[in-house]
């Protein structure tokens, strides 16, 4: 099965390696992510001021290219999701503000896309239980943490993918990959990325709260979907040891990588020489 896919800019830089893996194991799983031809960044935050239109001009687009492809589009990048969900219930339920935009854009789009994340094709479409027939290498032993964090679930009314309260998408899929999910407190709070603007220490600090608290339930790995989650998580690590005497860091994965992993991948493949604490060792352990 093919899939029209949206990548969002982060993807081809620094997430690269989220959409490598997430392609390779797609083609393990048999669905290939076919890319739009053409794409343009989908704005990277959705406007919360009710008459700022010209912010939907750029996701709108992105979803009229979409529509073109076919009736799904594909998303891995959590912040892209929650821009094009989220913009296309404006354009399913707001009439007049859909007529302004796709009139500005010249783009004809009646709302009638279901944009989907990649998460929500292994769990609806794939079906976990298929998923764990096809694992390889089950990650047993392995304990990972579930970071959701802030743009995956929430709103609940426009995402509509899992509770936010008590999300478990990500711990279905690990219990299929034959790993053990660590719950723990911090789960979809907020990484602090958003406080950079203001604040370079509270988002240390934010990031800090999350390691620990996952560290604390007994966790090794932790995966998100977030590029910008995964970076402010990773990088942080090396601002946390200067500050914290005995630090101990955890590894922060993207969920694809464990997942092509657990299919058959190569762990020499993944670009993982350039985590601050590195994962190899852990995934090593674990038969990877």
């Amino acid at each position: 099965m093919n899939y029209p896919y949206f990548p969002g800019c982060t993807l081809y830089t620094k997430g690269k390696t989220f959409d490598d893996a997430g392609k390779a194991a797609g083609e393990k799983l048999g669905f290939t992510l076919e890319e739009l031809e053409t794409w343009t960044c989908c704005g990277a935050t959705f406007p919360l001021a009710e008459d700022n239109d010209i912010a939907l001009a750029s996701p709108t687009r992105v979803l009229a290219k979409g529509r073109e492809a076919g009736d799904k589009l594909v998303t891995l990048c959590a912040v892209c999701h929650n821009v094009l969900k989220r913009t296309n219930h404006v354009m399913q339920n707001n009439e007049e503000r859909r007529a302004k935009v796709t009139d500005f854009i010249e783009e004809t789009y009646a709302g009638d896309l279901d944009v989907i994340h990649y998460l929500e094709v292994l769990r609806d479409e794939i079906g976990f239980e298929a998923l764990a027939e096809k694992v390889e290498k089950p990650l047993q032993g392995l304990k990972v943490a579930p970071y959701y964090g802030c743009l995956l679930l929430r709103p609940k009314a426009e995402m509509q993918m899992d509770d936010p309260d008590n999300p478990s998408i990500f711990e279905e899929l690990l219990k299929a990959l034959g790993a053990e999910p660590v719950d723990y407190p911090m789960k979809a709070e907020c990484c602090g990325a958003f406080q950079v603007v203001h604040s370079d220490a509270m988002a240390t600090r934010c990031s800090r709260e999350i390691i620990a608290s996952a560290r604390a339930r007994g966790a090794e790995l932790l995966i998100t979907a977030c590029p910008l989650c995964q970076f402010n998580l990773e990088d942080r690590q090396g601002e946390m040891a200067k500050e914290e005497q005995g630090f101990r860091g955890l590894p922060v994965l993207y969920f694809t990588q464990l997942l092509d992993l657990a299919l058959g991948g190569d762990l020499d493949k993944l670009d993982l020489t350039k985590h601050h604490t590195d994962p190899r060792p852990v995934l090593q352990a674990a038969g990877l």
